[in-house]
């Protein structure tokens, strides 16, 4: 059973998507939940199937206090690295929310502080923390959706299905038609390439 709060119900969990990926943005989720939420089937967004982050995605916005998502692109990824822009992400959908969190749970081992409000980093949150996987679910739903968008663009990459991830349809993608503008130039996008220096 995962965990309500560690310090207040005004805590908001934050969590990212798509950090592994080759194209596409990294996109991150903050939400504070309602104090007497619970959802059996609720988990790290990575252990639950297509089908259920969907259905979980709508009751989660029910269920929020407050609850924003956003998106860093390529480009800047390219330009401050994949671990800032992860940073980046989390603290702009925390810009977003309507409520100011009294404390902020964040999913991983690293964060840079936010204003001046606490955080905690939890290795594995997203599997022990109710916020930290409602956030999980909400940025790997809202990253999918952009990448099915963009998809229509480029149907070559296969992005419906391998949503930007390396796989090695993706990969013999890149060998047949090179990156598009929605590729990180930065990554190693494939195993011959060196990558670039920051």
């Amino acid at each position: 059973m995962l965990q309500a709060f560690l310090h207040s119900p005004a805590e908001a969990g934050t969590d990212e998507a798509g950090r592994g990926c080759l194209a596409g943005p990294v996109t991150a989720a903050a939400i504070i939940l309602k104090p007497d939420f619970t959802h059996k089937t609720l988990n790290d967004s990575k252990l639950l199937s297509e089908k259920q982050r969907i259905r979980l995605q709508p009751i989660l916005k029910e269920a929020a206090l407050a609850y924003a998502v956003a998106h860093i692109f390529p480009e800047t990824i390219d330009q401050v690295n994949i671990l800032n822009a992860s940073f980046m992400a989390m603290h702009l959908a925390l810009d977003q929310l309507s409520l100011t969190p009294e404390h902020i749970m964040v999913d991983g081992n690293r964060f840079t502080n936010y204003k001046e409000i606490p955080h905690t980093c939890v290795v594995k949150g997203d599997s022990k923390f109710l916020h930290i996987a409602a956030a999980s679910v909400l940025a790997k739903t809202a990253r999918d959706t952009y990448m099915q968008e963009i998809h229509q663009q480029y149907p070559m990459y296969g992005w419906d299905k391998n949503k930007g991830y390396p796989t090695a349809a993706h990969r013999e993608a890149l060998r047949k038609h090179g990156p598009c503008d929605y590729h990180r130039k930065s990554f190693r996008l494939l195993p011959e390439q060196l990558e670039l220096k920051f």
